[in-house]
């Protein structure tokens, strides 16, 4: 299965999959068990080599592929989410326009689409 996430939610995501408790997990590793407790906490960072010596102590292998980028610009996001909500709702209602103006014909419901 392929994730997309932390390696704090690799592992715990991971974990549950497999069916160990923390305890489990740390006997597995020789650790003991808060050691997995952080490495599964918000915001830990485990090195790679570390991931992938857990994710094996699950029967787990780590890929890594490179792929496009998503296309979503984060920091656009977190700009409008700065945002009152009155501003956000603006700032929809002008692209809505634009877009129903620049390609609004082929919209439905447009009286010029198909």
């Amino acid at each position: 299965m392929a994730y997309t996430s932390s390696g704090a939610t690799l592992v715990k995501r991971t974990r549950a999959e497999v069916g160990l408790t923390q305890a489990e997990l740390a006997r597995r590793l020789d650790v003991s068990q808060p050691v997995i407790a952080r490495l599964e906490r918000r915001g830990a960072n485990p090195r790679l080599g570390t991931l992938e010596r857990v994710l094996a102590a699950m029967g787990r292998s780590l890929e890594l592929k490179a792929g496009p980028e998503s296309g979503i610009d984060e920091s656009m996001i977190a700009a409008d989410l700065r945002l009152t909500p009155e501003k956000r709702l603006r700032h929809f209602e002008s692209f809505y326009g634009f877009a129903r103006s620049a390609g609004g014909a082929a919209l439905p419901g447009s009286s010029n689409g198909p």
